[in-house]
């Protein structure tokens, strides 16, 4: 079972073991997501890519535009085992020599760009790394976002998920449960709750309540997540 990581670079590595985890079970559209302010996903990519050769030799990795696209293009330089495109950029997403999809930070402006090539992928792996598509703004709440959901949204594997909060995080790395760990006491990091679907609104209010002071629950927040960003990222 993976533990609570201590820095950026184990995170990512324990990324890359859930996602083949996820992969063996047959698990093949998934979500990877490290959730930190200011956590630039181009660089946490970059490494993901760079630990996982078992995607194969000839695979895609999308961006939310062309202009990001380029920016990788210019920073990783050329690569002969994947293509970086635009999701939207006009050219055939998906050919049969694909071996696996790659999308970096698509937001609901693409959900169904996105939705469209992993319907035509088959059953060739799907990896959403940090992705944003659930603005209900843009999605909506009603029939069309609530098919949405049922079609395409709630049937992403969330194989590696890591959220700070205050003195804790909210962790999950396949197969594990979903964990709620906390650091009581100047203590250890341990896990207070374990959960099967991801704990978050109300239940996690619940687990939280018997660990976080009243007054810590209006303050203090945003310090624990810089300095857990800050011991992550070092």
């Amino acid at each position: 079972m993976a533990t609570l990581p201590d820095t950026l670079e184990t995170a990512i590595a324990q990324s890359v073991e859930a996602t083949k985890a996820a992969l063996a079970a047959g698990r093949t559209q998934l979500q990877v997501e490290i959730l930190f302010p200011e956590l630039k996903p181009m660089s946490v990519v970059q490494q993901y890519l760079s630990l996982f050769p078992e995607l194969g030799t000839h695979f895609k990795v999308f961006f939310a535009d062309a202009g990001a696209a380029a920016l990788a293009r210019r920073d990783w330089g050329e690569t002969s085992s994947y293509t970086i495109k635009g999701v939207n950029e006009p050219l055939e997403p998906v050919q049969p020599e694909d071996e696996a999809f790659v999308f970096v930070a698509p937001t609901s402006v693409e959900v169904g760009t996105v939705e469209k090539i992993c319907g035509l992928a088959g059953d060739r792996p799907c990896i959403l790394i940090n992705p944003k598509l659930q603005d209900v703004s843009i999605v909506g709440i009603g029939y069309a976002g609530r098919q949405l959901r049922e079609r395409f949204l709630d049937l992403l594997e969330t194989c590696y998920y890591l959220r700070p909060l205050e003195k804790g995080a909210v962790f999950r790395a396949y197969p594990s449960a979903w964990q709620v760990w906390w650091d009581e006491a100047d203590v250890a990091y341990q896990i207070i709750a374990e959960e099967e679907t991801r704990p978050a609104g109300d239940r996690l209010d619940q687990i939280l309540a018997q660990f976080l002071p009243a007054q810590a629950k209006k303050t203090g927040i945003l310090q624990e997540m810089q300095r857990m960003m800050r011991a992550l990222t070092q």
